[in-house]
């Protein structure tokens, strides 16, 4: 029979397990309550408990993009829990000009400049580490990036530490292709680029047809957030709002119609049911449309939600019709941006939280992971309270 110290923690430990992880300043609390609760709470096998328990993890943060053309966007990582803001990974004087590219699987890709030279910086917002590695050779002015955990079968519940890879996407400034290459953090190498035209007759032609009507319609791959299912990452062009998938395991590129009717601007997401989401906004109505992706028929678009914001968004001006900046996976949270601010809205209960002021949003990058104590961060937390 287990002494009754032994009962007492184990009962203490699954009321714990139950503190919600979108606000984790209850957790840092708790373990300050006596001893064991701080033994209990800064315990390994704890950590490992909450995650199981509660899935996905919550959304801590956002950083976001701005269109190349509105400037950089602001050095800050604001919180959307009673956490503080994380120090910006770049304001201790490591480089200059960052760029954040992804946030994905506990880690943050940022884009910046050291030495004259372009580099990419993979920092783990919660434990602090960081790791710096050059750009890949392409010559680019636009593009896009995803990080992903390289462990097979990982859930993404405790991704810290372990190997990464980035994939980058972007237009060629000197041939105007599309091109992919991915970075592994085991090899420290980037892979050759792939290019979108190579065996896509459809491509080229729909590129020559383009430019030949309007320079703006440049292939240029949007400054977005990419969308991430299994093996493949989707992103869009400018050019009429095409989208293109890379498929990893086999190093290609490939082009996707969009859904019918869609205008500018439009954000991919990943739906509930690991399909390929698409969010647009046509008058005050949020469209969604879903694309299933491992289907052996072929896929088609089908709009799946439609929800009204005119009851649920506030405006000041009428005029101004709200516009989707991104998504958070696995939470089920839509980021909107409208003239009074940046909202989410839980496409489940359509509730909306505003989570930062106006400004100029293009495309939003949620920091989701499980921040959970130790010593070191009580001992941080303690400091700012």
């Amino acid at each position: 029979m287990a002494p009754p110290t032994e009962l007492l923690d184990e009962l203490v430990g699954e009321v714990l397990l139950r503190l919600p992880p979108d606000e984790p300043e209850h957790l840092f609390r708790s373990a300050l309550v006596c001893k064991s609760w701080l033994r209990i709470v800064c315990h390994p096998a704890f950590h490992r408990c909450y995650r199981d328990f509660h899935g996905a993890p919550p959304l801590l943060g956002l950083l976001h993009l701005l269109q190349v053309l509105q400037g950089r966007p602001a050095h800050r990582f604001a919180s959307t829990t009673s956490m503080p803001d994380f120090p910006y990974p770049c304001s201790d004087g490591h480089g200059k000009y960052p760029i954040p590219f992804d946030c994905r699987h506990g880690r943050v890709l940022v884009h910046m400049i050291q030495d004259r030279k372009r580099v990419l910086l993979v920092w783990n917002p919660v434990t602090g580490d960081r790791r710096v590695f050059p750009a890949p050779g392409i010559d680019w002015i636009i593009g896009t990036a995803a990080v992903l955990c390289a462990v097979d079968g990982c859930r993404h519940l405790d991704c810290q530490g372990g190997p990464f890879r980035a994939v980058f996407l972007a237009t060629d400034d000197h041939d105007l292709l599309v091109k992919a290459s991915v970075y592994s953090s085991v090899t420290g190498a980037w892979s050759a680029p792939v290019t979108l035209d190579d065996g896509c007759e459809c491509y080229a032609q729909h590129i020559r047809d383009d430019i030949a009507e309007n320079l703006y319609h440049l292939p240029y791959v949007m400054h977005r957030r990419v969308a991430v299912i299994g093996d493949a990452v989707y992103f869009t062009l400018r050019s009429a709002h095409q989208i293109v998938k890379y498929n990893l395991p086999n190093n290609c590129l490939s082009m996707i119609n969009p859904p019918p009717h869609i205008v500018y601007p439009i954000a991919l997401m990943v739906m509930e049911d690991s399909s390929l989401g698409f969010a647009w906004i046509d008058n005050s109505t949020l469209c969604l449309w879903s694309r299933k992706v491992n289907s052996e028929a072929a896929s088609e678009w089908i709009q799946c939600r439609v929800i009204e914001l005119k009851t649920i968004i506030p405006v000041v001006d009428p005029d101004y019709e709200p516009f989707v900046v991104g998504s958070a996976e696995g939470v089920g949270v839509i980021f909107m941006s409208t003239d009074v601010g940046l909202f989410t809205v839980e496409l489940k209960s359509e509730r909306v939280r505003k989570v930062d002021e106006p400004g100029e949003y293009f495309s939003v990058l949620p920091y989701m992971s499980f921040y959970t104590p130790d010593r070191g961060r009580l001992l941080a937390l303690a400091k700012t309270h």
